[in-house]
């Protein structure tokens, strides 16, 4: 029997022909993702870190990234620890405020490579999964101890596979597919699983898969993973990777899966998560008509320049509506340069968005649009907890760059496919 990808990769790091699942493969990571949490993380090993110094200083990578700039004395404080940290222990890749959110600094910055092990101390470290990555989300303390010893141990998961068949029709994106699964499988469907996507993944840009990957958390996936293919060898051609400088790994044609699902892109329509629980998904058509106040456009799932080109198709030459802020979030300082090139957040400023700084913002509740209770937000972020945007008392929905714009247009709930 052939292997998954989650097998073939964790043999390789292990030194194992090939592996179980459920066998502990013990590895060193190529890299370690830390992000704002960086000061807590280091705060747990001072002293050993004042005698025995990082493992390795190109391990880390670090990017301020959650509160930035800083809102308060706290967050102050913690950045200048870390930086500090940094310059101490020669961190070779750092990126200050500003820079953009982790996840596609990271990819941006040609640090994600096809058949790398990367984990961080953020859930959403499983969005490399997008090039061919085993990436996946660890705890704080198992990060302080990565930057001590370069070494973690992970269990072979077991696999679902996903085809993929035919393409998006206008107005439906790669959201609407990964809250419709995730509807379909349930936040905890897929709990300690790898997730593969097979068939027609041609049809996607690299951009859709990250959207995709990013939300592989959001069913419990361990990782969330694509093939890499001529689309995305250019996509890391562009970042500064060359095709010498990885090696792809996938799965084999015989590997075993524990359930496998086929979704017909051609027949799927706008969805909705409905408060509070990601989960909660239904066709737009359901909540059409709901009063919004806030709708925040970017992210780590969609704040690249591919998601701000869609929502500017809908609102250019157009005025939101009076009774709602929206909020838009590039994802990093690359995509906002991009975007301020072409005329796009011109555009969408002339529109009524406010235009934020790239970072995380609005999207934990921290600062930049935190809500008031009895609010509703449309978002295309990845969570719609009860109080994650800053308020217990507020409901947060959540959809495409495309459903937010048109929803922006009118102060309610919009199928992005009425364009009147």
């Amino acid at each position: 029997m052939g292997q998954t990808f989650a097998q073939k990769i964790l043999a390789k790091a292990g030194g194992h022909d090939s592996v179980a699942v459920g066998q502990i493969v013990t590895v060193k990571p190529a890299h370690l993702l830390t992000h704002d949490n960086t000061a807590a993380i280091i705060g747990k090993i001072g002293d050993e870190l004042d005698t025995y110094g990082v493992i390795r200083p190109d391990l880390s990578i670090i990017v301020l990234d959650h509160v930035t700039p800083a809102a308060n004395e706290k967050t102050a404080t913690g950045h200048k620890n870390i930086r500090e940290f940094v310059a101490k222990h020669k961190i070779e890749h750092f990126y200050d405020i500003g820079e953009g959110i982790c996840h596609q600094v990271v990819v941006e910055r040609g640090l994600a490579r096809p058949g790398m092990i990367i984990v961080g101390s953020d859930s959403h470290t499983c969005s490399y999964g997008a090039v061919g990555v085993f990436s996946t989300g660890i705890d704080r303390t198992e990060a302080a101890s990565l930057m001590l010893t370069g070494e973690t141990w992970l269990k072979v998961p077991p696999t679902i596979r996903v085809t993929l068949r035919g393409r998006f029709r206008p107005g439906v994106g790669a959201k609407d597919l990964i809250l419709r699964i995730i509807g379909d499988i349930s936040a905890d469907g897929a709990g300690y699983q790898a997730v593969e996507f097979h068939g027609d993944i041609g049809n996607l840009s690299v951009a859709e898969r990250f959207t995709i990957a990013n939300m592989g958390i959001e069913m419990g996936a361990k990782i969330a993973a694509f093939p890499v293919d001529a689309k995305a060898e250019a996509y890391l051609e562009q970042a500064g990777v060359s095709r010498d400088g990885y090696e792809p790994v996938w799965a084999d044609g015989d590997a075993e899966y524990v359930r496998e699902l086929e979704y017909d892109l051609d027949a799927l329509e706008p969805v909705i998560a409905k408060p509070h629980t990601v989960d909660n998904v239904c066709p737009v058509g359901e909540v059409v008509g709901t009063e919004i106040n806030q709708c925040l456009l970017g992210t780590c799932t969609n704040g690249r320049l591919n998601d701000l080109h869609e929502a500017t198709a809908i609102l250019k030459g157009k005025r939101i509506s009076p009774k709602v802020r929206l909020l838009v979030l590039p994802a990093s300082r690359a995509v906002y340069e991009a975007a301020t090139a072409d005329g796009t957040l011109l555009a969408l400023s002339k529109a009524g968005a406010t235009i934020l700084p790239p970072g995380c913002g609005p999207c934990l509740g921290a600062h930049q649009g935190v809500l008031a209770p009895g609010e509703a937000c449309l978002s295309t972020a990845n969570r719609n907890f009860k109080g994650r945007m800053g308020c217990k008392e507020a409901e947060i929905y959540l959809g495409s760059p495309a459903t937010v714009a048109a929803s922006a247009l009118h102060g309610k709930i919009t199928d992005p496919r009425d364009r009147s």
